[in-house]
């Protein structure tokens, strides 16, 4: 294994535990935890169905929409499925992409519902001397399930 390999597979197992960490805070609905996730200046896009699109920039930006989006419900996990994170060959060494199939499963504790809705992120990462960062996220839903089960189309990939 070259050295251009082995410290791609380093950088690979450091990105995948920046998602578990992600994941670990939205779980815990600690929001704070997003300053040791994101840059400072990293842009959050949700784009959903029927709306603009939504930008938080920031990590404090990002957990107040968040937060916002999952006070009703009482449990609420957010789940990655499959992820896959790309070195290419033209970006520098502290920058590499990805992407991030979730799925979120949620209990609204009013109507006692149980929810799912199945999306994709299409990221970049940053390597700072903290470690690896978000410094872009764009989400764009795929599949929510509810009262009627509605399927979008597949995002267009960033990469």
């Amino acid at each position: 294994m070259s050295r251009d390999e082995l410290q791609q597979t380093i950088d690979w197992v450091s990105i995948r535990r920046l998602h578990s960490r992600y994941a670990d805070a939205v779980n815990r609905r600690a929001w704070t935890d997003f300053e040791d996730l994101f840059l400072s200046d990293a842009v959050v896009r949700i784009e959903l169905p029927r709306q603009e699109p939504i930008e938080a920039v920031g990590p404090a930006a990002l957990g107040e929409f968040i937060e916002s989006a999952v006070k009703r419900f009482d449990w609420f996990q957010f789940v990655v499925l499959e992820a896959r994170v790309e070195f290419p060959p033209d970006a520098a060494d502290d920058e590499a992409v990805g992407r991030i199939y979730m799925v979120e499963l949620r209990l609204d504790g009013k109507t006692g519902q149980e929810t799912k809705a199945y999306g994709l992120y299409q990221d970049r990462y940053r390597r700072t001397d903290a470690g690896w960062r978000f410094a872009s996220r764009r989400f764009q839903p795929t599949v929510w399930s509810g009262r009627d089960l509605s399927t979008l189309p597949l995002p267009a990939l960033d990469f």
